[in-house]
């Protein structure tokens, strides 16, 4: 058991017999004497993958979740979904494409992931903060394009379509954000 002091971002605590990653959370005092300091979590359902919102009050308890964080890898696509190996005990989990799905376009055969394994079963992958990939196709280079210049559409080696800086030709690596999907340098 914890308590409300203990939540911080990025905590998976165990509410309504889910796992819940907490994505941000603030206290705001009482204004009245007597008034009870309230927690304000924002959460992700790790099974269903809603965002919930959800008020404790200060000392409230909660069950910290049967969670663990794996370090795995990205074997191949199955189908719709993808395979994946738990680096710890060579496991392999078939994920569904509720899961796949949002990380496919930043994967590579042979990516390194982190799995969230709850309760025995993979309920998260998350991809590294940044991939390295290569442009397989875009517009020709723009003229007198500058980095901070227009953009024009790519399309990535895993098939996802990206917006890149207009200098940026086909054949060169780079780097991209996952959480937003976004160009960030050359590689």
């Amino acid at each position: 058991m914890i308590t409300t002091a203990d939540f911080k971002r990025g905590l998976v605590i165990q509410l309504d017999n889910a796992p819940c990653l907490i994505l941000d959370l603030t206290t705001q005092s009482p204004s009245a004497r007597g008034g009870n300091t309230l927690v304000k979590t924002k959460y992700r359902n790790l099974l269903t993958g809603q965002v919930l919102e959800k008020t404790f009050k200060a000392g409230d308890k909660a069950d910290e979740a049967d969670f663990e964080r794996r370090k795995g890898q990205f074997l191949y696509p199955s189908g719709d979904g993808g395979v994946f190996m738990d680096l710890e005990n060579y496991e392999q989990y078939e994920l569904d494409e509720e899961l796949f799905a949002p990380i496919q376009g930043f994967l590579l055969e042979g990516a390194d992931v982190q799995l969230g394994v709850f309760e025995g079963r993979v309920v998260s992958v998350d991809p590294p903060m940044i991939v390295e990939l290569l442009v397989t196709e875009t517009a020709p280079a723009i003229k007198n394009a500058t980095a901070t210049a227009q953009t024009k559409d790519a399309v990535l080696e895993t098939g996802m379509h990206i917006q890149v800086p207009g200098y940026l030709e086909a054949g060169e690596r780079v780097k991209v954000d996952t959480r937003e999907g976004r160009f960030v340098s050359r590689a």
